[in-house]
């Protein structure tokens, strides 16, 4: 059996956000869920947040510089082939991506310094990306 992958439309977020763990005991700190786009996992082992950079208090450790390429969906959540299109073109490119799925579509988080060739290698596979004016 063949897996027919997607053409999706895509666009990238204007800021540049910052991975922060914190211990598992950890209470939800309240810029972690402010702006526009964020991510709160909590697990056994650990509380991760993914934020804007710039809300990020001084003197936590965190990895910054990430950038965020939203998945324009919805999809539903039984589709298969959603992640794999994305995926498949950024690891033939050797482009390392942290994926964050949500009920109605996905998003990727690439390194900043990755951004231009993940588009680039996502473009080659068919995919487009919506323009800001920004851009």
């Amino acid at each position: 059996m063949t897996l027919t992958l997607r053409r999706l439309q895509l666009s990238t977020l204007p800021e540049t956000y910052a991975i922060v763990g914190l211990s598992q005991g950890a209470q939800l700190p309240a810029w972690a869920t402010q702006g526009s786009f964020f991510s709160v996992t909590r697990t056994s082992d650990e509380l991760s947040i993914i934020v804007e950079e710039s809300r990020v208090p001084a003197g936590l450790q965190f990895q910054g510089g990430w950038r965020v390429i939203k998945v324009h969906g919805p999809f539903m959540l039984s589709e298969v082939g959603v992640l794999a299109s994305l995926v498949g073109p950024l690891a033939a490119a050797r482009v390392s991506v942290l994926t964050i799925a949500t009920f109605d579509t996905d998003y990727l988080l690439v390194a900043s310094e990755n951004l231009a060739q993940a588009v680039s290698a996502l473009e080659r596979a068919g995919h487009t990306f919506k323009r800001s004016q920004s851009e």
